[in-house]
């Protein structure tokens, strides 16, 4: 992106994570991408109606709600099954509370509830039973493998052959729904997409890639919603995947979905 402006615009870019952020600016630098170019931001996309009263509006948006593969890849976050480390799967590990601590109080049948709207998990009922279940004979879930191991033990019925991408899917699944809770994604997204014409420019465009089905039926429902009202005079009429070839090269793109929609 930063190369189609050709000298002629600004960016400005919005990240929570104060670790992340860092980086990003060091590497961008090292590009030749310097604040002259690009200003970024350490906020929260809730907040965009603030960023936007102060250097709004925009010709065009672009919201990635996904979360980095540096932030996957780091064991010390707890993105991820496949490494060691703290339950923790905050975006900003400085706010809030981690996954660990959430599900020391979260009764069963609210954590079913989780598993089933923010990651349409089919085993919802015997995750959350024996989580809670573990927590109250004093068996704490705070690592990631502790979370990967109740997961293999209530998945142990299945024949052997279907037994490791089941585990695999489900520890995804699991993963994903404690995420979007500790951080709270859905209202966040909620409020991007009630703000987002507050700081578009006429005829601004933006753009969104989900990463699940619940992002992006809520994408969708608030664009048509604001077709319909007027406030976009465009809007993807269908969702937008990667290639084959941009999965080859990234295998984390295949879940992506992108819908745009432009201002009136």
């Amino acid at each position: 992106m930063t190369e189609q402006l050709q000298g002629q615009g600004h960016m400005y870019a919005l990240d929570v994570d104060p670790i992340e952020i860092v980086k990003t600016k060091e590497r961008l630098a090292g590009m030749g991408y310097g604040e002259d170019i690009i200003t970024i931001i350490q906020d929260n996309f809730a907040n965009i109606d603030v960023v936007g009263e102060q250097y709004g509006p925009f010709d065009f948006m672009l919201a990635d709600l996904g979360v980095s593969s540096m932030q996957i890849d780091n064991p010390e976050r707890g993105f991820s099954y496949k490494n060691e480390g703290p339950l923790d799967l905050r975006l900003n590990p400085e706010k809030g509370i981690s996954a660990a601590e959430r599900l020391k109080t979260i009764s069963c049948k609210e954590l079913e509830g989780m598993l089933m709207e923010n990651a349409d998990e089919p085993y919802a009922v015997e995750i959350s039973r024996a989580i809670t279940s573990k927590i109250r004979k004093g068996k704490p879930v705070e690592t990631t493998t502790q979370l990967k191991d109740v997961i293999t033990e209530v998945l142990a019925f299945m024949p052997e052959k279907e037994r490791k991408e089941a585990i695999k899917k489900t520890c995804q699944r699991t993963f994903q729904a404690l995420r979007i809770d500790v951080n709270s994604e859905f209202e966040v997204l909620e409020a991007l997409l009630e703000k987002i014409p507050m700081v578009l420019a006429a005829g601004g465009r933006v753009a969104i890639l989900t990463f699940h089905s619940g992002e992006d039926r809520l994408v969708k429902k608030t664009f048509k919603r604001m077709y319909k009202e007027g406030i976009y005079s465009e809007i993807a009429t269908d969702v937008i995947r990667p290639s084959a070839e941009e999965c080859n090269l990234n295998s984390r793109a295949r879940s992506t979905k992108m819908r745009w929609a432009v201002k009136a």
